[in-house]
């Protein structure tokens, strides 16, 4: 067997695994859709099926579900908890890590290691006590919650820019400080935009996090201020009944926003990725 014939072979091979890999991830996403457009008596009958004369039911699980739920002030809810979250995130643990990387010590890298040690905590390990200092605290509501995402996604953040805050070279610093640049503004006018790739990463991982995060919303701020997580498992009724095609209409509309997002940036991710791999 020649080279070559090797090669194609293995090409072959590997280009199978992956078409297969794609299928079974996208197929679930599918049969929600399609699922989604059928009665709920079918759908639990024939959920694999594509919706025909019989099963099509149109947009009425869509209407139901957004009439149940108040989908519109969930979605409303989701959305500022997820925009500002993310924004604090990008921004503090941003002059977080520059701020490690230049001041050199054990001091900096105590804390540091620290940031990297709160990665491997288990949310279940503090998650009652979390929430008994929320409530104290008076986090307990869209915009406390905020500094308690925070506080969970700075550890991942900060290990990610400051991997790629060190390669930034101090004579770029030096020569801003000459041309007149505070701390301040040298953050904002260099340092920043040079972390830009990282930093869309950052952005995007926490994006999909915080969008699809049920259980700190539900132990946090609960009833009062429903997340669209939240809303979507109070569909479920008494004994167990649930509103299936309901289930479904609210899965499309809560999946498509934050799909949108991903498609626009993904080229950032891997480009951020990699560019922090190879300069930290």
């Amino acid at each position: 067997m020649t080279v070559r014939i090797k090669k194609a072979m293995l090409n072959i091979l590997f280009y199978s695994v992956v078409i297969f890999a794609a299928a079974a991830f996208i197929a679930p996403i599918i049969i929600v859709f399609y699922n989604s457009f059928k009665g709920r008596l079918y759908i639990t009958s024939s959920p694999f099926s594509l919706p025909d004369t019989e099963t099509f039911s149109g947009i009425q699980n869509y209407i139901n579900g957004v009439r149940r739920t108040g989908f519109f002030s969930a979605f409303g809810y989701s959305f500022f908890i997820t925009v500002l979250s993310v924004a604090v995130i990008v921004l503090l643990c941003s002059m977080t890590a520059w701020y490690l990387v230049r001041q050199r010590g054990k001091l900096s890298k105590g804390i540091y290691y620290a940031f990297v040690f709160s990665m491997i905590v288990p949310f279940q390990m503090v998650m009652f006590t979390m929430s008994k200092v929320a409530n104290i605290l008076g986090l307990d509501n869209p915009l406390g919650i905020v500094i308690i995402y925070l506080g969970f996604g700075s550890g991942l953040s900060v290990f990610m820019f400051y991997g790629f805050a060190k390669s930034i070279p101090m004579e770029i610093e030096e020569a801003a400080t000459i041309d007149g640049c505070g701390p301040i503004s040298m953050f904002f006018k260099v340092i920043f935009p040079m972390l830009r790739p990282i930093a869309t990463t950052v952005a995007i991982l926490n994006a999909m996090w915080i969008w699809n995060d049920y259980l700190l919303p539900y132990l946090v701020i609960g009833n009062n201020y429903r997340t669209i997580p939240i809303a979507v498992q109070y569909l479920e009724g008494g004994y167990g009944s649930r509103d299936i095609g309901a289930l479904m209409a609210l899965l499309v509309l809560s999946v498509i926003p934050i799909v949108i997002f991903y498609l626009a940036a993904q080229k950032q991710i891997v480009k951020g990725v990699v560019a922090g791999a190879v300069k930290g």
